[in-house]
């Protein structure tokens, strides 16, 4: 492994050599590194039922689709009766039909700041239809999902089936969006020093988070949060900032936690890791609280991803170790699965730690696996068709796990 000296230099070299085409590098790795799906017929406009309708304007997210008629839902454990319009997603040009629950957009407000208007941010919920006898008694579990750059949050949810996952379990799913106005590329900034702390859009989201758990009953010991890419960094950074509220994180092709500060730096981690930060970064977060109750977490990477490579997902590793209290020489459990056939599914090797009984981190390394979501909707840029299924997989950890 290079030292943190040697990074810098290989990185002021690769700036130096590439300074005439910066741009168009920041453009190459920060989207997936999957080629973009092939053209094809465009697919009806999905239908979604909108809780608190925005203004009208020009050039509004075509994925809305045309008005739905009136329709109403009880939400269970909610204490009231919401007014919705019909939400059934046209069938997508995959031909996965959508899943039968109901499909809500709304907005969350964004504080005006420094040099910036006040604006909002765009955000959908999946409600299921099947309702555990758990969540009738408690509420719904929800799972926080944000997407990566260059994707929207109807995209992300199409891509990975969270939704038909949440169905099967009987949970809800927010889906926030990050807006262009904040990020040309709807990339989370999980490499800003100030929102690794806790600003930025961390009091956004969960602020959004805690609205929609006022407004629809979710059991507030079940909320777990997850993403992949920019969305896993921003998921992880808002789960370390807040980890009395989430009950687990989910990261998928993740970068580590605690490093970068400038978009060249957030490319360097990216590529490199964080190198000494990412043990200096987790110590300032115990640092800071000093009770932190642990966060159990699950690592999906593939083998194969240029764009965050596998040094992020063994550093997040790592620090996940420190955090909930595994020691630096905890021994995991293995499994390790081979290919399917047909190549449906892919070799992968699973690290199980545990306190106890307790399942704590779950890594999984899945060979031939690039930057992209494993067993999604191949229908949509960056997401594998072949397995494991990923969203099955954050699924079943999430279930192992309430916060007290």
């Amino acid at each position: 492994m290079k030292s943190a000296a040697g990074l810098l230099r290989s990185l002021v070299r690769t700036g130096t050599r590439q300074s005439k085409s910066v741009n168009k590098l920041m453009t190459a790795l920060f989207k997936a590194a999957t080629p973009p799906a092939p053209k094809r017929k465009r697919a009806p406009a999905a239908k979604v039922a909108k809780v608190a309708k925005p203004a009208a304007k020009k050039g509004a997210d075509p994925v809305r689709g045309p008005t739905p008629k009136p329709a109403t839902r009880a939400i269970p454990g909610a204490g009231v009766q919401r007014a919705a319009r019909a939400a059934k997603p046209a069938p997508p040009a995959s031909h996965v039909p959508p899943a039968p629950g109901k499909w809500l957009a709304s907005h969350y407000p964004v504080p005006a700041g420094v040099g910036k208007p006040a604006q909002r941010m765009s955000y959908w919920l999946y409600l299921p239809n099947q309702i555990t006898e758990q969540a009738a008694r408690k509420g719904l579990p929800l799972v926080v999902m944000l997407h990566g750059c260059q994707q929207t949050a109807t995209q992300f949810a199409q891509g990975t089936r969270m939704n038909h996952w949440a169905e099967r379990m009987g949970c809800a799913v927010l889906y926030p969006q990050q807006p262009v106005s904040s990020h040309a590329q709807r990339c989370w900034k999980w490499y800003d020093r100030a929102t690794q702390e806790g600003g930025g859009d961390v009091p956004v989201i969960v602020g959004m988070i805690h609205k929609v758990m006022t407004e629809y009953g979710i059991d507030r010991s079940r909320v777990y949060i997850a993403g992949i890419s920019a969305g896993a960094g921003m998921a992880n950074i808002v789960a370390l900032n807040h980890p009395r509220l989430f009950a687990a994180v989910g990261m998928h092709s993740g970068p580590v936690y605690g490093a970068g500060h400038s978009t060249m730096g957030a490319l360097g981690v990216m590529q490199h890791g964080g190198g000494v930060r990412a043990d200096m970064a987790v110590r300032e977060v115990m640092a800071r609280q000093p009770h932190f109750p642990g966060m159990p977490t699950i690592l999906i990477q593939g083998e194969g991803d240029s764009v965050v490579r596998p040094i992020n997902q063994a550093q997040l590793a790592r620090q996940s170790m420190a955090l909930n209290g595994l020691g630096a020489v905890a021994e995991p459990k293995i499994t390790q699965r081979a290919q399917g056939r047909g190549g449906r599914h892919n070799a992968h090797r699973i690290h199980d730690f545990y306190a106890g009984r307790k399942l704590l981190l779950r890594v999984a390394r899945i060979e031939q696996l690039d930057h992209a979501w494993s067993g999604g909707d191949e229908a949509l840029a960056y997401n594998a068709k072949a397995g494991p299924d990923a969203s099955k997989m954050m699924m079943e950890f999430f279930a192992r796990h309430h916060r007290v």
